[in-house]
């Protein structure tokens, strides 16, 4: 079945957009530092509270709450993705997979992305290649043969690059 493209401004993350994040993310019922380099995270990968106060090491959270944390941060992550994709066309699949993307990464490094430039000239393969440029953290390259700093920050990468390939076909 063909993905079909719709204005971005019509289209919120789904159910199972939101399900492969939170099992992507995992959960932790305290504050940790996922990878070297990285900010404090809590519950299901936020990085702040539904308040808007940043995560910092010593939180706690349980597994409701933060789904509701997760929300509150996509819910205002949507609107500045949605936002900067103005005119554009995604498929259900593909605003999932970016949005998945901008959890971990944000909006700020998601407006000056080539992945939004390429979407905006309509050049979804090249936007699903820009995905693996962002294969670094901490100035570390995940990619690297053996790596054992952040292993999965590649993976999920891979990963999304697979899904967004298959959904661009």
């Amino acid at each position: 079945m063909k993905n079909i493209r719709i204005l971005v401004a019509g289209l919120s993350l789904s159910a199972a957009g939101l399900v492969a994040i939170v099992n992507d993310e995992s959960y932790t019922d305290k504050a940790v530092i996922p990878t070297k380099g990285d900010v404090p995270t809590v519950g299901f990968g936020s990085t702040f509270h539904e308040d808007g106060r940043r995560v910092k090491m010593g939180d706690t959270t349980t597994p409701p709450r933060a789904l509701v944390k997760a929300l509150a941060h996509i819910s205002k992550e949507e609107a500045i993705f949605r936002a900067s994709l103005d005119g554009a066309s995604l498929s259900q699949a593909e605003f999932d997979i970016y949005m998945d993307w901008v959890y971990q990464y944000g909006t700020g490094a998601w407006v000056k992305s080539s992945m939004r430039r390429q979407i905006l000239a309509g050049n979804y393969p090249a936007a699903c290649d820009a995905l693996l440029a962002y294969k670094f953290s901490a100035s570390y390259d995940c990619s690297a043969p053996g790596n054992r700093v952040c292993a999965g920050v590649w993976t999920r990468q891979l990963k999304r690059h697979a899904q967004c390939m298959g959904a661009v076909q």
